[in-house]
């Protein structure tokens, strides 16, 4: 019995985090804000992310700029950016989507530091789930005597110490974005 799947499934769930983290603005333009915003092209037969039809760039801390690769669809785009409420709003200027981030408020930003606690949390119940179905593995093997005490005592160090490096990583994400969010 070995822990080689449980690294994996724990990067996973921290790799599920950090796209979570990344999508709570800043105040700041992001890819990350629009990128993951399903658009239904194509007269809604296609259901495709942005950034699978679009090239996005951040000129400046306070614009994003949507090209489509077919302009036919520049419509489509800008009235699903706007139906994700988002709160952002796309404008269309020429062959481009412009889209400007306001900056927030104090009592935003408070929301979203809230948002970014309960995320956090998420994360580091899905890494707890993961140790807990493995910590149960490793009982039920030790009683059916596939392993012995101190192999199973081994094995669960090792995993509270998988488990404690992701909560760290979890705790350090969460620290960053606050200070993102903190910043005026």
């Amino acid at each position: 019995m070995n822990l080689d799947e449980v690294g994996p499934k724990m990067t996973k769930a921290l790799e599920w985090l950090k796209g979570e983290v990344a999508s709570i603005r800043t105040g700041r333009a992001t890819t990350s804000l629009v990128e993951n915003i399903v658009i239904g092209a194509y007269g809604n037969t296609a259901r495709m992310k942005v950034v699978e039809l679009a090239t996005i760039t951040v000129p400046d801390s306070q614009t994003i700029t949507i090209t489509p690769y077919d302009q036919s669809i520049i419509g489509d785009i800008r009235r699903d950016i706007e139906a994700a409420n988002v709160g952002l709003t796309p404008v269309i200027d020429n062959q481009l989507i412009r889209i400007g981030v306001p900056s927030l408020t104090s009592e935003r930003r408070m929301e979203f530091v809230k948002l970014l606690h309960v995320k956090l949390e998420e994360g580091r119940v899905k890494v707890r789930q993961i140790r807990h179905e493995k910590m149960g593995e490793l009982k039920r093997a030790a009683e059916a005597g596939e392993l012995n005490e101190d192999e199973r005592d081994r094995l669960e160090e090792e995993l509270q110490s998988l488990t404690d490096n992701m909560m760290a990583e979890i705790d350090a994400m969460g620290q960053v974005k606050e200070a993102e969010l903190s910043q005026v």
